[in-house]
């Protein structure tokens, strides 16, 4: 279970403010019997995976590099930040875990972001650290301000040396180098994460075997990830807890899709509609409902059709073993018929 997680949490894309571009660093250390690394992270530019790093080799492999995107990282910098948060993570494994292994996988995770605001505006920068699934900590730089929240897992007089030498290097060391590599990196690769596919999207009520109804509106295929949509009943939003699904999910191809359900009655009489907003789109667009009668059908009528096919296949295979069986009796009689008649012209001629 714990291993399903971080591949979860490794690729998940960070989110940021609409219209904004991030470069984010996710991290993992695992210690216990494992096939993955004990070190490892994922560079990512918005939601595009630039490199990766496990230490097993202790290298930094950059993936989809089809320019001179290598010049855009400094490898001293990244060296340093790799280290500073390998030796995070094993500080963090001693003070919390002892530095012992109960038999099951310790398992630590960072996430370092920092953001670019669509007016070319240096945003914020955070750092959010987790520990067996749950966060522990999150230190955010916006402004010259800092932010500090989080479970402590030392004490208040350990923590704030930790905490003012973390603010000296994310204001003098990470935030401007993550700014710098990230403006540099969109000039490399802005077409790729500034494209804007539009959405292929519909509203339809699917009628179910139970009487009721399923109504969903379905949009796929789009780029960038932020969308949003939202159902409409007489023209008015339908409450959060009536609806289902709502998550953002990855197509093979790049793009993402979301869905949202909302269960009705067969008699519902309302107006339903659908509203799609994305960066694709000029306007705001509604969509109507469409309602597909024949669906609960559609996957009976094959069942039907073999249950038919068997019964006609029985019956036909019956009717003939009826004939063949009843011919085969007949025949029978006629021989001990003939057989019967023989004898006694036997006999008569003997006499």
């Amino acid at each position: 279970m714990a291993i399903t997680l971080i591949l979860l949490v490794l690729f998940v894309p960070a989110v940021t403010s609409k219209g904004s571009h991030s470069l984010s660093l996710h991290a993992t250390y695992i210690k216990g019997n494992t096939l993955f690394p004990e070190y490892s992270y994922t560079l990512m530019l918005d939601d595009v995976v630039l490199g990766l790093f496990n230490s097993k080799t202790w290298t930094y492999v950059p993936r989809g590099n089809t320019t001179d995107e290598d010049n855009v990282i400094d490898p001293q910098h990244l060296h340093t930040v790799s280290k500073n948060m390998y030796d995070d993570f094993v500080e963090r494994w001693i003070v919390m875990d002892g530095g012992n292994l109960t038999g099951s996988l310790q398992v630590h995770q960072k996430m370092v972001l920092c953001e670019l605001l669509n007016n070319d505006k240096p945003g914020q920068m955070m750092t959010r650290s987790a520990s067996k699934g749950l966060t522990t900590d999150e230190l955010c730089y916006l402004d010259g301000k800092f932010y500090y929240q989080g479970t402590s897992y030392v004490t208040q007089q350990e923590l704030e040396p930790y905490l003012e030498l973390s603010k000296f290097f994310h204001e003098n060391v990470y935030y401007p180098a993550c700014i710098n590599t990230l403006k540099n990196y969109l000039k490399k690769r802005g077409n790729q994460v500034n494209r804007k596919v539009k959405p292929r999207f519909k509203l339809i009520q699917k009628a179910k075997l139970d009487g009721e109804s399923r109504v969903s509106c379905l949009a796929t295929g789009f780029y960038p990830r932020h969308i949003n949509l939202t159902l409409f009943r007489d023209g008015q939003p339908v409450s959060d807890h009536e609806i289902t699904g709502g998550d953002l999910l990855p197509n093979d191809d790049g793009t993402y899709q979301m869905r949202k359900s909302l269960e009705i009655s067969r008699a519902d009489t309302h107006t339903y509609t659908c509203s799609v907003t994305h960066l694709s789109l000029d306007n705001k667009l509604d969509i109507y409902l469409e309602f597909d009668h024949s669906e609960p059908f559609k996957s009976l009528i094959p069942s039907v059709l073999i249950v038919l096919a068997l019964v006609l296949v029985f019956g036909t295979g019956l009717i003939i073993y009826k004939c063949r069986r009843r011919r085969a009796v007949i025949a029978s009689i006629k021989n001990d018929y003939s057989s019967a008649c023989t004898s006694e012209e036997n006999m008569d001629a003997a006499s």
